[in-house]
């Protein structure tokens, strides 16, 4: 069940939470978040192909590269058993920006994107079938959690793919991880 945590970005130990998604997509929303719930329920084989992945959902990818502009797309599959996790969770867990947006459609598993907006962090836990697009510029980081597992598409409008840029800011240190 997605979830939503928003903090004051001073007090990292007192958060409200939310898990209906009308409120939480309307509380995303009020601070430029998209946040959309899609269907996933296309069925993937364990080690299913970038390609294959991409294949079973097509339509949708096709729908959104045409509404908003995105000109590649990939695919991001972590499982705990991945040799690079603790280096691919560390890198993301700064808090940083990029110069496009970030759009990510879960199509298995779970990540959790913290977001620092006007004072606050918006701390969400997308899951399968939940799509979330964090605007240019906005602060965030990103868990995948110690024992990741999730597929994720990943829209760009940059062919080049997204550059993080770090903003020293070490807000991401004093608020909750993702637990196992």
């Amino acid at each position: 069940m997605s979830e939503l945590k928003v903090y004051a970005d001073h007090e990292p130990g007192n958060a409200r939470v939310y898990t209906d998604f009308a409120f939480i997509q309307r509380e995303l929303g009020s601070v430029g978040i998209r946040f959309e719930r899609w269907e996933a329920n296309q069925p993937l084989q364990p080690g299913a192909s970038q390609e294959e992945i991409l294949a079973a959902y097509r339509d949708s990818v096709d729908r959104l590269m045409k509404e908003q502009g995105f000109r590649s797309v990939d695919v991001i599959k972590m499982v705990p058993d991945h040799p690079q996790k603790v280096e691919l969770r560390n890198k993301f867990l700064s808090e940083h920006t990029h110069s496009e947006d970030e759009v990510r459609f879960f199509v298995e598993g779970q990540g959790l994107f913290n977001i620092h907006k006007q004072g606050r962090v918006y701390a969400v836990l997308c899951e399968k079938g939940d799509l979330i697009g964090v605007p240019d510029g906005t602060p965030h980081w990103f868990d995948m959690g110690p024992q990741p597992r999730f597929i994720a598409i990943r829209l760009f409008t940059n062919t080049e793919g997204w550059v993080a840029h770090f903003t020293g800011n070490d807000i991401a240190t004093r608020f909750p991880s993702l637990a196992a």
